[in-house]
């Protein structure tokens, strides 16, 4: 029996992945679950379901994968998501600019001297 991982992909408005979840075939696909393993009927069609049904032109709903594709796809997505760095990872040195260089402060020029009104009288 041939088998395929599925998931919904991870919602991200800005990229437009809207769809929290999904039922197809009597399935119900969660957003926050993760990866399902279905039949291969199943996931040809899921391959081809859209984030907007009447749309072709938003991006695909789903990730179809084999198990290897989706342990690859899952490491590299917990690499990225790891914003911060340890101490105890390698930290590129980052050196300050000289003392020479020029500040905020020495781009705003002199204020003028203000002549005297003359008195309405």
């Amino acid at each position: 029996m041939d088998t395929m991982l599925v998931r919904l992909k991870p919602y991200d408005p800005r990229r437009g992945f809207v769809l929290r979840r999904f039922t197809y075939a009597g399935i119900k696909f969660h957003e926050e679950r993760g990866w399902y393993r279905v039949d291969k009927a199943v996931a040809d069609y899921l391959r081809t379901v859209h984030e907007a049904p009447e749309s072709d032109f938003t991006p695909l709903a789903f990730d179809v994968c084999t198990e290897d594709d989706a342990k690859a796809i899952d490491a590299r997505e917990e690499s990225e998501s790891r914003v911060r760095r340890t101490p105890s990872e390698a930290v590129s040195f980052t050196a300050a600019r000289a003392a020479s260089a020029l500040g905020a402060t020495d781009l705003v020029p002199p204020p003028r001297a203000q002549e005297p009104r003359p008195k309405k009288g």
